[in-house]
């Protein structure tokens, strides 16, 4: 493969590169990348938005580089405050070690674990002692730190930010220094701690890392970012059924983000169906049916997507949906439609109050799921199949 084949695989799916001419030389130089990317062990399951950045790992062992998968056992009892309003407790050793040991298991679905390099940042971090740390401190300045935004924030909004929280990133970043990564991947949320690491690097007398900062995967609801805290996550150990019916959920311009971040499918062959799907020569939901079989196939092995397409397919067969539903279209909001209003405005229910008590009762399906959920929301370009009892159901599209 080529410089110029490798380099459109790298890029795909990422938000930034720093800098792109020193990986151009890093990869003319011809021997294998040390690659880091850090995991703070910070619950138990992973979700399919820390599987974007696994993603390209995966894709940079398949072009022959080195992964070095870290888990921060050492910076999850300080917790990352990135993007954080207020300091975050940080995680007893109990909990730490628990989640660090399922997060292996997890991952080995994306990487391939004989060619992945396994580390604790406790390893070194732990033998640096009060000198150390105090002399780590010093190749930094507060005025630095509060360049960061969400330092920024809180120091300007007169919001407490304790000292340990100025050494996240420079922990973070004497772990590049330890491992001598060549290239450290991260969330666009990340760039600070990231950079970081490259300045240190530099101070120590060596290259300084390439960084490739990854895009936020947005949740089911098309708006808020993937997490298990907002109910808005897919995780990558849920059942099969559970997986692929979360997928459908998703709206149908959600999809493509989703074909690009999550698909291992060729771009040229996304952009096709995207095309076929626009021409309206394909039905989206079949297109987004491959995407979910995709999808669980690759966390529970070769036929589980199908089977849980069936699965899918058959429970709104028992339910005895009308092949012709009448589509609604109903006015979307800023921040996604609340599912008592979106009832009421597709004439489902008669108040948001007798929705809210609907849902109570376990009376309201989405895509044949039963949803109790008051706060769940749907984003403009959703398409979702909507039933209250027995007899009230229609297509809603929010516009």
């Amino acid at each position: 493969m080529d410089l110029e084949e490798q380099l459109g695989i790298i890029r795909r799916g990422v938000d930034e590169i720093l800098l792109e001419d020193e990986l151009r030389e890093r990869l003319q130089a011809g021997r294998p990348l040390r690659i880091k990317a850090g995991f703070d062990p910070t619950a138990p399951d992973l979700h399919l938005g820390h599987t974007v950045l696994l993603n390209k790992l995966r894709q940079l062992q398949e072009l022959g580089h080195e992964i070095i998968f870290l888990i921060g056992d050492f910076t999850g009892r300080i917790g990352d405050p990135t993007g954080k309003t207020a300091t975050r407790p940080p995680l007893t050793e109990d909990d730490i070690q628990a989640n660090a040991a399922t997060y292996q298991d997890q991952v080995f679905r994306i990487l391939d674990p004989e060619r992945t390099q396994v580390v604790f940042n406790s390893t070194w971090t732990s033998d640096l002692g009060a000198a150390g740390i105090v002399q780590l401190a010093a190749r930094h300045t507060v005025a630095r730190m509060l360049e960061r935004d969400d330092f920024n924030k809180r120091y300007n909004g007169r919001q407490p930010i304790a000292i340990h929280e100025f050494l996240y990133p420079l922990i973070q970043g004497h772990d590049s220094v330890v491992l001598k990564a060549d290239m450290e991947l991260g969330g666009t949320d990340q760039k600070f701690n990231l950079l970081v690491g490259r300045e240190l690097q530099k101070q120590y007398g060596q290259p300084p890392q390439v960084i490739l900062t990854m895009p936020i995967l947005e949740g089911l609801d098309g708006i808020q970012k993937m997490s298990k805290s907002l109910g808005n996550y897919i995780g990558v150990q849920e059942p099969p059924d559970d997986m692929f019916g979360k997928i459908m959920s998703i709206s149908d311009e959600l999809m493509w983000r989703y074909y690009e971040l999550l698909s291992w499918r060729p771009l040229v062959e996304v952009a096709a169906l995207r095309a076929v799907a626009e021409s309206g020569e394909r039905n989206p939901r079949d297109i987004k049916f491959a995407l979910g079989e995709e999808l669980v196939d690759r966390f529970h092995g070769a036929g589980a997507g199908a089977r849980a397409r069936q699965g899918f397919i058959a429970r709104f067969q028992r339910h005895q949906l009308p092949d012709e539903l009448p589509e609604v279209v109903v006015q979307p909001w800023e921040d996604g439609l609340p599912l008592p209003n979106l009832l009421k405005e597709a004439a489902l229910v008669a108040s948001t109050t007798e929705a809210r008590s609907l849902l109570r009762q376990g009376a309201v399906r989405v895509d044949g799921e039963r949803v109790e959920d008051p706060d769940r929301r749907f984003p403009s370009g959703a398409r979702h199949v909507v039933q209250v009892g027995k007899r009230r159901v229609a297509s809603v599209r929010v516009a």
